[in-house]
């Protein structure tokens, strides 16, 4: 199978159905790149979906940053995000439920607080 016929990997897209289903959620192409933003801020970069490959890009801190850069090919993020606390993590090396949390942690590190706390209440 090429690397164009292959179907998206399964859980990448579930992750991105969910960054969309969070409040005001948007999807966009700058750069070339897929993300998901929230009032023109970047949550989450969605990076290549497709099979074995399938990774995502989030901002987190603390317990949660150091635990995505622990997993097997998780990285600071490229261009000095990491610096900032953006980590890439192949989809492969967590499990989804872990990665939905993390969409959500680097959501609320994003959004406005108003939006960020409807998340806790969820």
């Amino acid at each position: 199978m090429t690397r164009s016929s292959a179907r998206p990997n399964a859980t990448w897209k579930h992750l991105r159905e969910y960054a969309l289903s969070l409040p005001e959620a948007v999807e966009e192409f700058p750069w070339g790149d897929r993300v998901a933003k929230v009032r023109k801020k970047i949550f989450i970069f969605l990076g290549e979906g497709i099979g074995s490959d399938a990774r995502v890009t989030l901002k987190l801190r603390g317990d949660a940053h150091a635990h995505a850069l622990s997993l097997p090919n998780a990285k600071p993020a490229a261009y000095n995000l990491g610096k900032a606390g953006w980590v890439t993590i192949p989809v492969a090396s967590a499990p989804r439920t872990l990665l939905m949390e993390w969409v959500g942690v680097s959501y609320a590190l994003v959004a406005p607080k108003r939006l960020g706390a409807l998340l806790d209440g969820a």
